[in-house]
Formats: C-alpha cells, sequence, structure tokens
C-alpha cells in the first residue's frame, strides 16, 4: 500500500510538472507572436512586461528574462525625444540583463543581447558614452562570438556596431554590405535550439543589404 501511494504521488507530480510546461511553452509561444503586432513604446512595453511575469514564475527559465530585456532595449531605441525615458527603458532592461548572464553563461545569444543593450546605453549620449559602452558592448561581442561564431545575432550586433562606428568618424560603410549579403544568405542556417529560442534580426541585416543598392 504505501508503495503504491508513493508511485501515484510521484505519478501525480510528474503530470503536474507536464502540465506546467505545457502552459510556460503555450504563454511564450503565444508573446512571441505579439512581437509581429508590436509598433510602439506601449505596445513593447505591455509585450516586455508580460515576459517579466512569466519570468517571475518560472524562475529557473531564462528566456522570460531575455525577452523582458530585449523589448525594454527596442524602447530605448523607439523613443527619440527623451534620453531620460531612454536610459529609464534600459535601467529596466538592465536588470533582467544581470539575470541571464548569470543563469546562462554558455549561451551565445545571452551576449549578444548584452552587445545590444550596452550599445543601446552609448547611443543615448555617443560623444560621453562612446569610449566607455563601445568597449564593453566589443567586450560582450567578443564573448558572444568566442561561445559560438556562427550565432548570427552576435554577427549582426557586430556589423550594425562596426557600421555605426564608421559612420560617427564619417567613414564610407559601403565596405561592409558584403559581410551584410553573407550574413543575410546564410542566415537560415543557423537552427535555434528551439521554437522559444531567439531568431530575430534576419529582417535588421536585410536592411542593411537594401541600403548597400
Amino acid at each position: 500500500m504505501k508503495t503504491t501511494l508513493i508511485s501515484l504521488f510521484f505519478a501525480l507530480t510528474t503530470i503536474a510538472a507536464m502540465s506546467q510546461k505545457e502552459a510556460y511553452y503555450q504563454a511564450m509561444g503565444e508573446n512571441l507572436g505579439g512581437y509581429a503586432q508590436c509598433r510602439s513604446v506601449e505596445d513593447f512595453q505591455a509585450l516586455g512586461n508580460t515576459f517579466a511575469r512569466i519570468a517571475e514564475t518560472e524562475k529557473n527559465e531564462w528566456l522570460p528574462a531575455y525577452y523582458h530585456a530585449h523589448c525594454y532595449i527596442i524602447m530605448s531605441f523607439i523613443e527619440q525625444a527623451d534620453p531620460k525615458k531612454k536610459d529609464a527603458y534600459l535601467d529596466v532592461a538592465e536588470k533582467s540583463i544581470n539575470r541571464i548572464t548569470e543563469m546562462a553563461p554558455g549561451e551565445a545569444d545571452v551576449f549578444a543581447l548584452q552587445a545590444m543593450f550596452y550599445t543601446a546605453r552609448l547611443v543615448v549620449n555617443p560623444m560621453e558614452r562612446g569610449q566607455q559602452y563601445g568597449m564593453l558592448s566589443g567586450q560582450a561581442i567578443g564573448r558572444a562570438m568566442g561561445i559560438d561564431p556562427t550565432n548570427p545575432r552576435a554577427r549582426l550586433i557586430k556589423l550594425q556596431n562596426d557600421m555605426g562606428t564608421a559612420q560617427f568618424y564619417g567613414k564610407d560603410v559601403t565596405e561592409f554590405c558584403e559581410q551584410a549579403r553573407t550574413l543575410v544568405a546564410g542566415w537560415d542556417n543557423f537552427k535555434p535550439v528551439s521554437p522559444l529560442h531567439p531568431n530575430w534580426g534576419k529582417d535588421q541585416a536585410e536592411g542593411i543589404v537594401k541600403s548597400c543598392k
């Protein structure tokens, strides 16, 4: 009887865990689909906050915090008028960035996003922040590429940073066009670990290629 009860307990526990995971996958899938409808700061904030709530529930999963940070970084780029707002959005993103670098130090996408975060900090005030955040972004990209040199987001952010630096110093950026074409051509060869893992950025790489024509 005791053995039967123990077996029943473990069976029920397993079923509960499976149900919880199914709910997690469903929630993440639905919210990842929400990116397509986001246009404004408010849209990305609402989506990011939803990911934050999932992250609080699923404390052992790094992806919800990743997408929360991603949404708030995008918000900082969308915001045009107010540097204080841009920094405020990045302050929120930073908490999730710190969390995922601790949770998933072996993920190239984590450090690619960290590089994007540092670039966003730089953009708020390039004259004053260029040296500090340019170095930090470069270090994060180096770490991402060290983990996986084929990661397309790491390569994209490096390309964007290199082009941004060239433009800042008034240099011709057409030398980067071939890199952009190569990146786009091989983008789909990179297979994410799961449908929930990062897969964004191809449209941005394609935009660089279009600007080269």
